[in-house]
């Protein structure tokens, strides 16, 4: 028996949206990495962008567990001596909610040409609205654990 192997032709892709309302930050990021690759898929490919898109709304309202949100820094360089720029994630949240589920979900994807075009497929929207209505998304429910503020 041969091994399958996915052609852009036979690549079908979906339109989800997930609501990330007091959704954990990892747990979410995780599924929707999983999502991006097209691992639900049974024609999924590992050398291939097999994945469907993702729009994530509410990310203003995602929670992180424990005391990550003061003590998870995350860091930039500008490639100048003396560059490194520091930003806990409780201010990533507070002024750039998207960028903190993006960089959540790009941890979890391959770190090649492979994984940044998977990342393309995101969307991530701070409030409920997003302008990809006319695409007609499905809402995706991932059964996350949702803590209680």
């Amino acid at each position: 028996m041969k091994t399958y192997t996915s052609t852009p032709a036979t690549i079908k892709r979906r339109l989800y949206v997930v609501n990330a309302e007091s959704a954990v930050l990892g747990r979410l990021a995780s599924q929707v990495a999983h999502i991006l690759r097209g691992q639900q898929h049974p024609m999924f490919t590992p050398h291939m962008d097999t994945g469907d898109f993702v729009i994530v709304v509410n990310a203003a309202a995602i929670r992180l567990t424990a005391d990550k949100a003061r003590k998870k820094i995350y860091y930039r360089h500008s490639g100048y001596p003396g560059g490194l720029h520091r930003q806990s994630a409780e201010s990533l949240l507070a002024t750039r909610p998207e960028e903190t589920v993006r960089r959540a979900v790009k941890g979890m994807l391959p770190h090649n040409r492979l994984g940044r075009v998977m990342l393309r497929k995101l969307k991530v929207y701070a409030g409920a609205e997003h302008p990809h209505g006319a695409q007609q998304p499905e809402a995706l429910d991932l059964h996350l654990r949702r803590l209680e503020s």
